[in-house]
């Protein structure tokens, strides 16, 4: 019998799919769930973007392999967006690769820089795919803790401590990668100018590459920020970015890899043995997302602020406490003390409400206190999942 790799081993099923498998059984026997645990939008694009993906799709010369660098329409427009709305001049020849979403894109980098034994940090709680793709390229995590009391921000402290201690074991070389997500998913806590500027130095001094990954900063967000645009960022630092939240593109799968030429073309050289381009009609319909202007924007946001309103009241009545001031598509917040963990309130709304909320350790162990909710759900539908756990708690 042919057995798994053992790359797999200790890589187990996405947790999202494990558990929409969980609740598609409780639909099938009559329970009707409320799912506010995944982060997929459920609003459309803007229409003429969908105008655009239609017109260019019936044309007859557009159904080609394309080139493994993207469409030049494409890449221009991401360096007109990035000099937009965060000041940053990228050449788009050289400087942006298209990825057929950011998720591929961290599965990229992993398998560009790290060797078997080679050390990534990655961040706990954090973006559970930075740990499956670095141990699926073979690399070692090294997570590196964020506090709430520390305001979600690294502890350069402990982590200069740490890196001063591989200088004297010899495994300082092993260190390759930081993984940072600002505004950070799942806490949503927005940047802050001195914590980058710090989060550079550190890198500078241990010779880390810093990967940014950066799709949430104009959610709930009047101040979108690139780490590409700090003094000294473009030697330290490849971003990741996408237009699944903020264009409402998630199904369509494209985001970007932005950084130095040279780190460009090495990731690229992955890349493009792994697929084969993006449809191009997707790619000018993506140009023509990136164009859109703050009206856009704002109604996007006007809808979540709508959302986080309720969310807000649905926590008060479970006894959770959160910070208002979240960006990014969900609200994360500590359990009350009746509860041993975010395990245990999420089981308990499930199985007592059929309202699924996510527990928040699948982030990390950091995490295990805290729930988060998805505002990828109507207002109305965030409303009849109040009322339900409502009922539960009070029957």
């Amino acid at each position: 019998m042919v057995s798994t790799a053992k790359r797999l081993e200790g890589i187990g099923e996405y947790y999202f799919s494990r558990k929409l498998r969980e609740i598609d059984a409780m639909n099938r026997a009559g329970k009707q769930v409320i799912n506010l645990g995944i982060g997929s939008p459920d609003l459309p694009p803007h229409p003429d973007v969908i105008r655009v993906l239609q017109e260019e799709s019936a044309r007859t010369d557009v159904h080609a392999y394309q080139s493994y660098k993207g469409s030049p329409i494409f890449r221009k427009a991401v360096a007109d967006w990035y000099a937009r709305w965060y000041g940053v001049t990228l050449d788009p020849d050289a400087q942006i690769l298209p990825l057929i979403g950011s998720k591929e894109g961290i599965m990229h980098i992993c398998m560009t820089y790290l060797d078997e034994g080679d050390i990534a940090l990655v961040p706990n709680p954090g973006y559970p795919t930075y740990r499956s793709a670095v141990s699926l390229a073979g690399g070692t995590l090294s997570e590196y803790h964020l506090r709430e009391a520390a305001h979600w921000f690294p502890d350069f402290t402990e982590l200069e401590t740490a890196m001063e201690a591989r200088i004297a074991d010899g495994t300082i070389d092993r260190v390759k990668l930081m993984f940072v997500n600002y505004p950070h998913m799942p806490t949503g806590k927005l940047p802050e100018r001195a914590m980058l500027e710090r989060l550079l130095a550190f890198a500078r001094t241990y010779r880390i590459l810093v990967v940014h990954d950066n799709p949430y900063s104009f959610i709930l967000n009047d101040q979108p920020m690139s780490l590409l645009s700090l003094p000294g960022a473009e030697d330290l630092v490849l971003e990741l970015n996408s237009l699944s939240k903020s264009q409402n593109m998630a199904g369509w799968r494209v985001g970007m890899l932005c950084g130095a030429a040279g780190r460009i073309d090495e990731v690229l050289r992955f890349k493009s043995n792994m697929d084969s381009g993006m449809f191009l009609p997707v790619q000018l319909a993506a140009a023509r997302a990136l164009s859109l202007g703050q009206d856009w924007y704002d109604s996007v946001n006007r809808t979540y602020r709508d959302r986080q309103e309720e969310a807000f009241r649905l926590l008060d009545l479970i006894g959770c406490t959160y910070e208002q001031d979240q960006a990014g598509m969900f609200v994360w917040a500590r359990v009350p003390a009746s509860y041993a963990d975010g395990f245990a309130l999420s089981d308990d709304i499930l199985t007592g409400a059929n309202v699924f909320l996510t527990p928040g350790g699948i982030f990390g162990s950091a995490g295990d206190g805290h729930i988060r909710i998805s505002l990828c759900s109507s207002r109305e539908r965030i409303t009849e999942a109040r009322i339900r756990i409502a009922h539960y708690l009070n029957a």
